[in-house]
This record gives C-alpha cells, structure tokens and sequence, in this order.
C-alpha cells in the first residue's frame, strides 16, 4: 500500500507558496529576483521556498554565488501519482456504471 504523508498538499495549501510554486514551474531564480513578483519581503518569500523545500516540491542549487530555486521532479512526480489514483479509482468506477446497463440490455435479448 502506498501512503502519503500529505506535506506536498499542505505545502500548496497557502495562496503565497502555491504562487510561487506556480512561478518556479516556468523556471529556476534566486530567491532576489522571485521576490520582486510578489508583495511580501524577501525573507517572506524564503519562508515559503523553505516549507516548499521540506515538502519536497522545490530544490535549490548553486549557482556562482547564489541559489536558483527549481521545482523538484521528485516531488512533483509523487504529487501526480497521488492524484492519478484517485483518477484512476474515477475511471474504473466509470467504466463499471457504464458497461451495467449494457449488460441487463444483452441478458434480456
């Protein structure tokens, strides 16, 4: 059975941190020049890269002398395998209501 710890989710969970998820999705910055978009301070802004680094879904690296924060395809992949079994469930159960009726038409003929 695959568990799921929900920290990925909780980390989304605030309108801020899913912003900047949003914006690291079009590429990596340093935390300087990712500041600049939103109207919260810089260390604010580290704050949220760092709930969004201990849920997995961001990364940093050097850079020279800085750090570029990145999404994390780790993270992001087991983000997408949660939801996929819900998908998944959705579909079967779909596929199941769908065929019923089809079945009670075949017995009656």
């Amino acid at each position: 059975m695959n568990t799921y710890d929900g920290s990925k989710l909780l980390a989304l969970g605030d309108a801020t941190r899913l912003q900047i998820f949003e914006r690291l999705a079009r590429g990596a910055l340093p935390v300087g020049e990712l500041a600049r978009e939103f109207p919260i301070s810089r260390p604010a802004v580290s704050q949220h890269l760092r709930v969004l680094k201990d849920a997995g879904l961001v990364r940093d690296r050097r850079d020279g002398n800085r750090r570029l924060y990145e999404l994390d395809a780790n993270g992001i992949n087991a983000l997408r395998n949660y939801f996929d079994r819900f998908w998944t469930t959705a579909l079967t159960r779909f596929k199941a209501a769908a065929e019923r009726p089809n079945e009670r038409k075949k017995r009656a003929i």
